[in-house]
């Protein structure tokens, strides 16, 4: 006798769960992930066009994180569309490398603002939301440069990451129990960030 394979069923384990991503446009796996999960989606980027191509039937906001006052009123706008908010995921960032010498205080904020500190002041302008959900959470994406800076010319990029990955620790004691938050500290991924610009 001839056994037929049984596939297991998908797994839908977020079903209800609301979860915004920033970086979306680079993130787009993360989305991609969380989607298949059965998660409502709210898809933060700067590109809009990009953001509008992968958002599908998700929410998209196109907006500058570092913005404290355009975060604030286009997520509790989503937020009320969706009933609250479960889940943060922090994926933006920029990347601009070059000597340190040559390091100017625009590109330094530029990058300092981009990733860390648009990645602060969403998770204080998702808070609230997540305050008032159970079992939530917030992931920010550092960077293994945060930990061991090893390449030349990272010196504005790995100081950002650094600074996510100390917030995280003082986000997550401040924040326990009601609100796990943790960091991941990838390498090198293949997303047009790679492609960075030197100054």
């Amino acid at each position: 006798m001839t056994k037929t394979a049984v596939s297991d069923p998908p797994r839908v384990r977020l079903t209800c769960r609301r979860v915004v991503i920033t970086g979306a446009a680079i993130g787009r796996t993360t989305a991609h992930l969380f989607r298949a999960e059965g998660a409502q989606l709210v898809l933060v980027d700067s590109n809009a066009s990009a953001l509008q191509a992968e958002a599908g039937s998700d929410i998209a906001l196109a907006l500058d994180i570092p913005d404290p006052q355009a975060a604030m009123c286009a997520v509790t706008g989503a937020a009320a569309d969706l009933g609250g908010l479960d889940r943060l995921v922090n994926c933006a960032g920029i990347m601009q490398t070059g000597p340190t010498a040559d390091v100017t205080p625009e590109v330094w904020r530029a990058v300092i603002d981009v990733n860390l500190s648009g990645s602060f002041f969403m998770a204080q302008t998702c808070l609230p939301f997540l305050q008032q959900a159970e079992g939530s959470s917030i992931v920010n994406n550092a960077s293994g440069a945060g930990l061991l800076p090893n390449g030349k010319g990272l010196a504005a990029y790995a100081a950002s990451k650094g600074g996510v990955i100390a917030m995280t620790k003082a986000l997550a004691s401040d924040l326990a129990p009601a609100i796990r938050v943790n960091c991941i500290c990838p390498g090198m991924v293949d997303t047009p960030m790679a492609d960075a610009p030197v100054w």
